[in-house]
């Protein structure tokens, strides 16, 4: 069992608003341990819960982790489960970084697997990874848009 009060991490590094709501994402995972350490080292987060369920602080959210299973109680005819196909998705995570060279150099040399180097999309510098469960991660840092520029659409021809 997992005691957060152990090992340094106060209530206040739990997802639990006082008021109002937050927002925080859940990953069905297949080894729990692998995908701790990606978020906790790949993406800088910090460890509130080591499992049951795996709570990771990353900057001003959190990433919930449990390995999939069968139906529960209170969604009795859901199955949760890790990504079947690599090449189709229905939702990713989406990270906003500062200063995506870097990232990109820092993430890599802790072994991220990215699909492509940071592209210039016109309003953001963007690439995209995976952790270790096969799940899409998009890496972004605002620049065009900053200044009003936004991003090319497909029937855009390039300038």
């Amino acid at each position: 069992m997992s005691d957060f009060t152990s090992a340094g991490v106060s209530a206040e590094d739990l997802p639990a608003p006082a008021e109002g709501l937050l927002l925080t994402h859940f990953l069905t995972v297949g080894d729990v341990p692998r995908s701790r350490a990606f978020y906790a080292d790949v993406l800088g987060g910090q460890v509130v819960l080591d499992e049951n369920p795996c709570i990771i602080k990353v900057a001003n959210s959190w990433i919930i982790m449990n390995p999939g299973g069968g139906p529960t109680d209170d969604k009795p005819d859901v199955v949760l489960h890790t990504p079947e196909d690599p090449h189709t998705v229905s939702s990713f995570l989406n990270v906003r970084v500062a200063n995506i060279h870097g990232f990109y150099a820092a993430a890599r040399a802790k072994g991220a697997e990215f699909l492509t180097p940071p592209i210039d999309r016109r309003a953001e510098l963007r690439c995209y990874m995976r952790d270790p469960d096969g799940y899409l991660i998009e890496v972004g840092q605002a620049t065009g848009l900053l200044k009003g520029i936004l991003a090319r659409t497909s029937t855009e021809p390039d300038r």
